[in-house]
């Protein structure tokens, strides 16, 4: 078998969006592939059941979002029209798709009516002149991902599914979240923030509308901030912050004297699915209530209170309940993403559930993460990852990698993303991953301990794991580097303030000034008020830059509105100025999530530059220049 080498990204593929049909056998789910001819993402929708082989639903090239009708059968789905994505039905006993919609700026996913007539979806509503100019009353005009706003909102639709006549059900200036029926199909919820000051507040309430349309019923208070809302069978699910957005998200129900707490007796943040966010939206299963939590950066399946039925080293990223059985996609040591299938009463039984799908690259032989236990400079334990080939002895180059967030978190997993982990251990590397404190899966307090505090409280976090790893004999003290996007970016570009021991840095979508952070990311403010509240100054690598000798890569999509490019000129033009080498890589039309779905192209170049910079700067004998 060999090792693996960047080309792979070409290879792998990624399943997705489980959706469980009614009858709790068949599992409809995408599957995204890096298509080198194009230089884009495909994405094709797929079939498997227990004892079948997985087969190909649709065709693509970038079909998304199945979604079962009640009765099971007709799959609707999103795929683009001139562009656009729109709902599509595909009837499964047999024909073409139709299409449903006709959406100017695109449909997002089905949410089918209890009795399968219509379907209510969320779609960006108004008009986009590209040369007109931007007026801008609010901090809320554009956002990561689409750019600038231009006045759109997002409000919620509904279309007859027979005859695809379409209406509108809200209107105004705010952004409805994705709609969900009453059990009774008469109302829809959603969560909006729909205060007059919503740029400066964060906040989020729970509303209900008329499915036929109207004014939306405002249901619950400022004392929650809700991120999303759910009728599962009567009840009316919620998934929010208490007070403070910064902390871990709880699961309320939404009764006659307001939103309750459902206690799961667990210090654990409540996961329900985002980009680079695993988890899944909660489930009800008869009486049983199914969710996702973070543990010990991996994300597992609890059944409420709190009895976690799916464990492990494993990564839940979609969940689906019908029928007494649960569909989910998790990623272990030796796969990205793999279907499963099981019986909830079975559960949780190690052999209950059954792989319904192979993804793993067989012909790859893969280094897996040893979990470790370090020791910060306060005694406070910090879990992390060592890769590594076990065969080798004596010391040698060590890189760490800070993952994003900061409320994130590294898992013992296979991860499709930072191929450069594999291809820097077979050439001699120790990679290390940390969860410092503000990482998730560890409890609260844990995960708000770097609040006001970036840099200040967790720099031991890191440096101490390395101390042990060089006493260990593991990693060599004068050949370290560091690198890491988002926050990890920010860590790469503040902890060369802090130590000269780094031979190499390599910030992606880095942060190095959050004053001019504060003003220019599309949640700048609300980063300045609750996560860095205090002296930002302080916490800014761009204050301590003086202390800089390290060579740097900085890496940094063109139209990331998230973590500003800007970011990384300022740190490039400092570190030019005082004669440090550096470099400066922009990806053009890149968001702050292009690493993650970006052009494929793209992608694997950002693997390419990490490994030639880690060569350049600290070269291991015996290896080739070449990653791939």
């Amino acid at each position: 078998m060999s090792r693996l080498s960047l080309s792979d990204i070409y290879r792998i593929a990624v399943p997705g969006d489980p959706r469980l049909r009614p009858d709790g056998n068949t599992v409809a789910y995408t599957v995204t592939t890096a298509d080198r001819e194009s230089d884009e993402n495909r994405s094709e929708i797929w079939l498997v059941a227990a004892g079948d082989a997985p087969r190909r639903l649709t065709g693509g090239p970038h079909d998304s979002s199945p979604r079962w009708s009640p009765d099971g059968r007709s799959l609707a789905f999103l795929r683009p029209v001139d562009g656009k994505p729109q709902l599509h039905l595909l009837p499964m006993e047999g024909g073409e798709p139709r299409v449903l919609t006709a959406a100017s700026l695109g449909a997002g996913p089905a949410v089918w009516s209890p009795d399968g007539r219509s379907i209510a979806y969320s779609a960006p509503c108004g008009e986009v002149d590209p040369h007109a100019p931007v007026v801008a009353d609010s901090l809320e005009y554009k956002a990561d991902g689409t750019g600038l706003l231009r006045g759109l909102t997002l409000h919620v639709f509904v279309v007859d599914v027979e005859t695809g006549e379409t209406r509108q059900v809200t209107s105004g200036d705010f952004f409805a979240g994705e709609p969900s029926w009453s059990p009774d199909g008469r109302r829809l919820a959603f969560t909006a923030n729909m205060e007059a000051d919503r740029d400066l507040v964060a906040g989020g309430a729970v509303y209900a509308v008329d499915a036929s349309g109207g004014e939306p019923e405002r249901l619950t208070g400022a004392d929650v901030i809700c991120g999303g809302a759910w009728w599962l069978g009567e009840r009316l699910l919620v998934v929010g912050n208490a007070g403070d957005p910064v902390g871990h998200a709880r699961m309320f129900e939404l009764g006659p004297d307001g939103l309750v707490e459902i206690k799961t007796g667990l210090d654990r943040n409540i996961m329900v699915g985002a980009p680079g966010y695993p988890g899944a939206v909660p489930q009800q299963v008869g009486d049983e209530l199914i969710f996702c939590a973070r543990d010990a950066g991996c994300t597992h399946i609890y059944r409420a209170p709190g009895e976690k039925i799916v464990g492990g080293d494993q990564v839940v990223s979609g969940v689906s309940a019908a029928g007494g059985r649960i569909a989910y996609v998790a990623s272990t040591p030796y796969s990205v993403g793999d279907v499963y299938l099981a019986d909830l009463d079975a559960l949780p039984d190690d052999t209950a559930a059954t792989r319904l799908t192979d993804y793993a690259l067989h012909d790859v032989e893969l280094f897996t993460p040893k979990r470790r236990t370090f020791t910060a400079p306060d005694g406070t334990p910090v879990e992390g990852f060592v890769l590594r080939d076990e065969t080798l002895t004596g010391p040698g180059p060590l890189l760490l990698d800070a993952h994003g967030g900061p409320h994130n978190a590294w898992a013992p997993v296979f991860d499709g993303a930072h191929l450069y982990h594999q291809v820097l251990a077979a050439r001699g590397w120790t990679v290390l991953t940390v969860n410092p404190r503000a990482s998730d899966g560890y409890g609260e307090a844990f995960y708000t301990a770097a609040v006001g505090a970036w840099g200040i409280a967790d720099t031991g976090d890191f440096l101490n794991p390395i101390d042990e790893l060089v006493d260990e004999g593991i990693a060599d003290p004068e050949r370290l580097a560091v690198t890491g996007y988002s926050y990890g970016g920010y860590m790469s570009c503040w902890l060369p303030t802090q130590t000269g021991r780094f031979k190499a840095a390599i910030p992606g979508g880095c942060v190095s000034d959050l004053v001019s952070m504060a003003g220019t990311s599309d949640a700048g403010h609300l980063l300045k008020a609750y996560e860095c509240r205090g002296d930002i100054t302080a916490q800014s690598p761009m204050t301590h830059v003086a202390q800089v000798t390290t060579p740097t890569l900085l890496l940094h999509g063109d139209a990331d509105d998230r973590c500003p490019v800007g970011q990384a000129e300022q740190w490039f033009a400092a570190l030019r100025e005082q004669g440090v080498p550096v470099r400066l890589v922009r990806y053009p039309g890149g968001s702050h999530l292009f690493i993650l779905n970006g052009r494929p192209s793209h992608r694997v170049d950002y693997n390419e530059r990490i490994v030639e910079w880690l060569q350049q700067w600290i070269p291991v004998a015996g290896t080739p220049v070449s990653p791939s």
